[in-house]
C-alpha cells in the first residue's frame, strides 16, 4: 500500500510534463516599408482548427515570439496602425524550434505593386491570384471594375474632344459644340472643354446675324465664364470674354474684364490695353480709346503699334485754326516717330511718315516701307 502511494506522484509529474510537451512557439522579424525593423507592431495569432486567439507586439529590433501555443494550424496577421497589413495563412506549429514567420512589409507592398500592375495589363499569374486573400481579391476586382470604367469613360471623353476640335479646327461649328457640350457633360471639371465651347460659339456668332447672333454671343459669355469659374487666374480666358463683350457693346463689362487680365497678367499689359483701344477706337469713344493706348505704350515701352494708335487717335482730337490750318494735341507726332524710331520697315510705316508731313514734322528715319494695315484686338489662346 506504501508503495502504491509513493508512485502516484510520480505519475502525476510525468502526465504534466506530457502536457507542456503539447505547446509550441511562434517567432519572427517585422520590417516596414522601408526595410527597417518595426517597433510595437501588433502581431495577431489566430488558431484555425479550434477556436483561439493571441497577440504579442514586437520589441524595438522588430522582434517577437509567442510561446505556450498548441499545436495547430494558424492565421498570423499583422497589424500597424490599426490596420491589417500583412497576413500569413495556414501556419502548422510543430515541437521543439519555434516555427519562423516573418514579415517584410517592403517586399509585400513591392509584391502588390506588381499585383496590381499585372492586374491592370490583364496578366494576373495564378501564383498571383493564389497568394491573394480574400479581402485582397475583393479589392482588387473593385478597383479593375473601377479602372475599366474609367477607362472607357476617357477615351469616350477623349473622342468626343478630339472630334469637336476636328470639327471647330474646320470650322463645323454646330457639330463642335454638339461634341463639346457632350465632353462636358462627361466631365464638367475640364477647363480646356469650356473655353473651346465658347471659342466655338463666338466663331459661330460671326457667320450669323440678328437674334441666331445675339444668342450665340450669350452662349459665349455664359461658357467663357463657367471656365474662369474653374480658372479664375487665366488672364488670356479675361481677354477672350472681354472681346465677346465688345461684340455685344457691353463696354463696361468689357473694360472689366480687360482690367482684370492686367491685374493678372502684368507682362502682357500693353496688349490687353491695346485692345481695349481697338474696341473703343471702333464703337467711336476716341477720348476713351486714347487713354487705353497711351496706357499701352507706358506698360509695353517698345510696343510699336500702341504708339501708332495712339497717335491716330490723337489726330481724331484735332482742331482747327481760322486759317484753316489743323492743331494737333501735345503728343502726336511723337507716337509717329515712336513707331517710326521701332519699326522703320513697319506695315504703318508710310502711314505714320504721311501723318508727320501733315503735322509739319521733320521724320527722323530714313527707312519706308509701303502699306499700314487697321488696328484690331487680338485674342489670347
Amino acid at each position: 500500500m506504501l508503495s502504491f502511494l509513493r508512485r502516484m506522484p510520480v505519475l502525476l509529474v510525468l502526465a504534466g510534463a506530457a502536457a507542456m510537451a503539447q505547446t509550441s512557439q511562434i517567432e519572427g522579424v517585422v520590417k516596414d516599408a522601408n526595410g527597417q525593423p518595426l517597433n510595437n507592431a501588433l502581431i495577431k495569432i489566430e488558431r484555425k482548427d479550434i477556436k483561439g486567439s493571441y497577440k504579442v507586439k514586437t520589441k524595438k529590433k522588430g522582434d517577437y515570439l509567442h510561446a505556450g501555443l498548441p499545436l495547430g494550424t494558424y492565421d498570423i496577421i499583422c497589424e500597424v496602425d490599426g490596420k491589417d497589413v500583412d497576413t500569413v495563412r495556414g501556419v502548422k506549429t510543430k515541437l521543439g524550434d519555434p516555427t519562423v514567420v516573418n514579415f517584410d512589409l517592403k517586399a509585400q507592398a513591392d509584391k502588390q505593386k506588381e499585383v496590381a500592375a499585372a492586374a491592370e495589363k490583364g496578366e494576373l499569374t495564378k501564383e498571383q491570384a493564389r497568394d491573394m486573400s480574400p479581402e485582397q481579391k475583393a479589392a482588387l476586382e473593385k478597383a479593375m471594375k473601377e479602372r475599366s470604367a474609367a477607362m472607357q469613360k476617357n477615351k469616350a471623353l477623349n473622342d468626343a474632344f478630339n472630334g469637336a476640335m476636328e470639327s471647330l479646327k474646320t470650322k463645323q461649328y454646330p457639330q463642335a459644340i454638339e461634341q463639346f457640350n457632350k465632353a462636358a457633360e462627361m466631365d464638367p471639371k475640364q477647363v480646356v472643354i469650356w473655353s473651346n465651347l465658347a471659342e466655338a460659339y463666338s466663331e459661330m456668332s460671326k457667320t450669323q446675324t440678328g437674334a441666331e447672333q445675339q444668342a450665340s454671343l450669350d452662349k459665349a459669355v455664359e461658357t467663357y465664364k463657367k471656365a474662369l469659374e474653374l480658372a479664375p487666374s487665366d488672364a488670356g480666358m479675361a481677354n477672350n470674354l472681354a472681346l465677346v463683350y465688345a461684340r455685344q457693346k457691353k463696354f463696361p463689362e468689357m473694360e472689366a474684364e480687360l482690367n482684370k487680365a492686367v491685374q493678372l497678367d502684368p507682362t502682357n499689359a500693353g496688349r490687353y490695353y491695346f485692345n481695349m483701344g481697338a474696341v473703343l477706337t471702333n464703337a467711336g469713344q476716341t477720348d476713351a480709346a486714347c487713354t487705353a493706348f497711351k496706357n499701352a505704350t507706358e506698360k509695353d515701352a517698345n510696343y510699336a503699334d500702341a504708339y501708332y494708335q495712339y497717335g491716330i487717335c490723337l489726330t481724331g482730337k484735332a482742331t482747327a485754326k481760322p486759317d484753316g490750318s489743323l492743331t494737333f494735341p501735345d503728343g502726336t507726332s511723337q507716337a509717329f516717330q515712336k513707331y517710326l524710331e521701332l519699326k522703320p520697315d513697319g506695315p504703318f510705316a508710310e502711314s505714320a511718315k504721311g501723318m508727320l508731313q501733315t503735322m509739319g514734322s521733320k521724320i527722323e528715319t530714313k527707312y519706308e516701307a509701303p502699306g499700314a494695315k487697321k488696328a484690331a484686338p487680338s485674342r489670347k489662346k
